[in-house]
């Protein structure tokens, strides 16, 4: 057993600690102030990262900073690109120093950065994907020889789809991603209290099948 350490967001902390459209007024009217923000977090957990990763055990380092919504990030890429990419990319530095990988979280279409994130940011692996925003396979299709991909059985399927649907949108993932040897399977996001352990173990059985056939 192993452990995978988690830290915070860049982004998140920032907009939560402001309030969205505090933030986003914030980001035009004083920038000076948000640059103060994003200042103040880095020195927090850039610390944080340093002291998890030489933790016995730890083998991945994961942030979770949701960046995005359905069509579009949350403030502009450019902003993106200035205030937040420069402490993910501290962040994934200190990883790749202890040779541990840097696996990233974000919902939303992140579709602008994408490229960001994997030639700047340096992101090892991706987590969080919506079928209605871009099915996991389609991303691996795109991006699958550059990232590692994680999850992408979507929580709406978990939550509301019979077992058996469960089980051939697992399957059809599978088939289309995991030959890569860069994929892991697992939900779209969290496995919230609201899923049917039926669906859940029903994901969990089709990985094991796929993994011992013949």
């Amino acid at each position: 057993m192993a452990i995978i350490a988690q830290i915070s967001g860049v982004l998140e902390p920032v907009m939560w600690l402001m309030g969205y459209e505090t933030f986003a007024l914030a980001i035009y009217d004083q920038p000076k102030l948000v640059k103060a923000m994003f200042d103040k977090i880095a020195e927090i957990i850039v610390p944080l990262a340093r002291t998890l990763v030489q933790m016995d055990l730890v083998v991945a380092l994961w942030m979770g900073d949701d960046m995005g919504f359905k069509t579009g990030t949350m403030i502009a890429p450019e902003h993106l690109r200035k205030y937040v990419f420069p402490v993910q990319k501290r962040i994934a530095d200190v990883a790749h120093e202890q040779g541990l990988p840097f696996l990233l979280h974000a919902c939303g279409n992140l579709e602008a950065v994408m490229n960001d994130l994997i030639d700047d940011v340096d992101v090892d692996a991706k987590h969080s994907f919506e079928d209605v925003i871009e099915p996991v396979e389609h991303f691996a299709a795109r991006y699958g020889d550059r990232i590692a991909v994680i999850g992408g059985v979507d929580v709406d399927i978990l939550g509301r789809g019979t077992e058996e649907h469960v089980r051939t949108r697992t399957r059809e993932i599978l088939e289309a991603c995991a030959p890569s040897g860069g994929y892991v399977l697992g939900s779209g996001n969290s496995i919230a209290n609201y899923i049917p352990l039926e669906n859940f173990l029903a994901m969990v059985d089709e990985g094991w099948r796929y993994r011992h056939r013949e």
